[in-house]
């Protein structure tokens, strides 16, 4: 299992993500909260459930120590407690969909024309859009001029 990554534990902690990324920091409160259950059979040393490192990290999000020490203290829970493992797993996945600001977004349109809806953003999701794209017109209904004595080379279109 991946570690949590650091960047992300400390964005939650300080609010990124609006309401989702505060639900998801509330996932992660709950479960860390749960009881620790070592997989039977290990005598492991004596480690952190994980309480105090997010405590510390919720009073100050901006503290990348307190972000490394709760990645740290997930993964040794998360290799000694099967059930803790699942639930990260899960955890994180959700995670994934919480934008945190952490990345960056380049749009780019050049050259030739676009004929449709053009979105310039990142991470979008349930769009649909109702009307059909415009259709270009065709070249040969333009009416095109001879240079040398303005005739149309084609007759004119009337609408």
């Amino acid at each position: 299992m991946d570690p949590v990554s650091v960047g992300l534990l400390a964005a939650l902690a300080g609010g990124a993500g609006g309401e989702l990324g505060r639900q998801t920091w509330a996932g992660l409160s709950a479960l860390v909260r749960r009881p620790f259950r070592r997989d039977a059979g290990e005598e492991a040393p004596s480690v952190s459930s994980g309480e105090a490192e997010l405590r510390r990290l919720e009073e100050d999000p901006t503290d990348q120590q307190q972000a490394q020490a709760l990645s740290t203290a997930l993964a040794v829970r998360a290799a000694l407690d099967t059930d803790f493992r699942t639930g990260l797993a899960a955890w994180q996945e959700q995670a994934e969909l919480v934008s945190t600001g952490d990345g960056t977004v380049h749009n780019t349109i050049s050259g030739g024309t676009q004929h449709g809806p053009v979105l310039q953003g990142r991470n979008f999701s349930g769009l649909s859009f109702t009307t059909p794209p415009s259709v270009p017109p065709s070249p040969a209904a333009q009416p095109t001029a001879d240079a040398d004595n303005g005739d149309s080379a084609s007759p004119p279109v009337r609408g």
